[in-house]
């Protein structure tokens, strides 16, 4: 007998074909859809309207022919996921409310409505696959307890794969979940959809955080941040020639790495483009046993970004025919004040837009944001030294594994690939597992590596391990 399937029923074309292929499969399977927050709440505004999506949703449910259910989530949302983001927001770190979302909302609080319902297993729209795991033998594997592991993979539409939003679900988690449209293209769902002319069909993707929409961050933020005004402060490259944590993150990637010369800035402009107008830079190989020696303060150290301590003195001078007194500030080899914010917190490390300055040949950049002091600090373009980085640590506390056994054990190392956004390409990388947490040290360096997001390892298709960057 096959098991009863809850499908959560956005309103979209992915989770509406995926109800429509296990209704066709002979699944005994019913649509649910989660409101996750009020329209009255300001903090929770946003364009895209839940009415218009369950109209949508109930719409598509009742041309397949399942039955629909809605469910109000609101307040396991307002606290599981928007407080996280504000109190993440709130110390200078940029959270991932999709993650959390997904392993707080759709596999436990809706599983739970769903479970009382009736429910075997549950089923969304994502873009990733789901399989029984093998050992080494070729048996399936089980766990201490004698249940089934289950392997999460990268969903087979490339541009498309959601398997980092699904990297902190559990395996008790994975083992109710189904994915019906994990093996499909983006062009072959939109397809499916027209031809069964579900409403849905050329519905445009939702974007925007999860289950809110797509809203203005800073103005979000503000509803419970307080803005504050704060400088923006550009930092030169002469900085990085005087600073000893830089120095030593130069000295030891040179130290492990072939030839003695390590690569420590990325020319990435975006996921399939880099910048070629400067020097090409060396494309330089990590000896692992090199990498391997090192002691856990060594890579405690290696992992941390360096941080900016610029002051700035001033100066009292004369301006104009009637020689009105002014005050400036002195030049400072290390850097200059070019602007204002209105607080640190609204701010993340890569980040382009929303600054307000101009006068530069090339893009400025955020590298780094000090909610303390209250300062922003950014390098100009692509090439910054600010910008890129080549090692990040998990803390111990913070892995989650999904496969255990494909992780190195404590003490151990191994190449494994990863990524730190959503849609990055996977990166080669080698992870360490010390008492200090797990370290991630890449092949070549990685713009943009933000505390806060998560960082995700792959074995080949498979998700391994994730956890935020500390």
């Amino acid at each position: 007998m096959k098991p009863k399937i809850c499908i959560g029923l956005s309103g979209g074309v992915d989770s509406s074909v995926a109800a429509l292929l296990l209704k066709q499969q002979g699944y005994d399977v019913f649509a649910m859809f989660m409101q996750n927050w009020h329209d009255a709440d300001p903090t929770l505004h946003g364009d895209c309207e839940w009415e218009e999506d369950r109209f949508v949703a109930e719409m598509v449910a009742r041309k397949i022919g399942i039955p629909f259910y809605f469910t109000d989530l609101s307040g396991p949302y307002r606290k599981r996921v928007v407080d996280y983001m504000f109190d993440e927001y709130s110390k200078g770190r940029t959270p991932n409310p999709d993650v959390l979302c997904n392993r707080e909302i759709k596999f436990d609080a809706f599983w739970e409505v769903a479970k009382n319902l009736g429910a075997d297993m549950i089923a969304t729209g994502h873009y990733c696959r789901k399989e029984p795991a093998l050992g080494p033998d070729g048996q399936p594997l089980k766990d201490k307890d004698g249940n089934p592991v289950y392997n999460l993979l990268e969903g087979t539409d490339p541009g498309k794969d959601q398997s980092y939003f699904l990297c902190q679900i559990s395996q008790e988690q994975l083992s109710k979940a189904v994915f019906p449209i994990g093996h499909l293209l983006k062009k072959e769902v939109r397809e499916i959809a027209k031809q069964a002319d579900l409403m849905s069909a050329e519905k445009k993707d939702s974007q925007g955080i999860c289950f809110i929409g797509k809203v203005d961050l800073p103005t979000f933020l503000k509803q419970k941040l307080e803005p504050r005004e704060g400088l923006i402060v550009e930092v030169f490259d002469a900085y990085y020639t005087d600073d000893a944590q830089y120095r030593f993150i130069s000295g030891t990637m040179n130290s492990i790495s072939e030839g003695g010369v390590a690569n420590l800035i990325t020319t990435y402009i975006s996921e399939d483009k880099a910048d070629t107008s400067g020097a090409p830079v060396p494309q330089s190989r990590i000896i692992p046993e090199l990498l391997a020696a090192l002691d856990d303060d060594t890579l405690l150290r290696l992992s941390r970004p360096v941080r900016y301590n610029i002051e700035f003195q001033t100066e009292t001078y004369r301006s104009g025919k009637r020689h009105v007194k002014k005050t400036r500030y002195k030049e400072n080899p290390y850097g200059r004040i070019i602007g204002t914010h209105d607080g640190a917190q609204f701010y993340t490390i890569g980040q382009r837009k929303g600054l307000g300055v101009g006068g530069h040949s090339e893009p400025v950049f955020i590298i780094e944001t000090d909610p303390e002091k209250n300062i922003i600090y950014v390098g100009q373009g692509h090439r910054h030294k600010g910008l890129s980085r080549n090692c990040l640590r998990i803390a111990q506390e913070e892995v989650h594994t999904l496969r255990e056994d494909l992780l190195p054990a404590l003490g151990q190392i191994k190449h494994l690939k990863a990524r730190i956004r959503y849609r990055q390409p996977l990166q080669d990388a080698w992870a360490l597992r010390r008492d200090g947490g797990l370290f991630l040290v890449f092949d070549q360096p990685q713009r943009g590596i933000t505390p806060g997001q998560f960082a995700v390892l792959y074995d080949g298709p498979i998700v391994v391990a994730s956890g935020p960057i500390a």
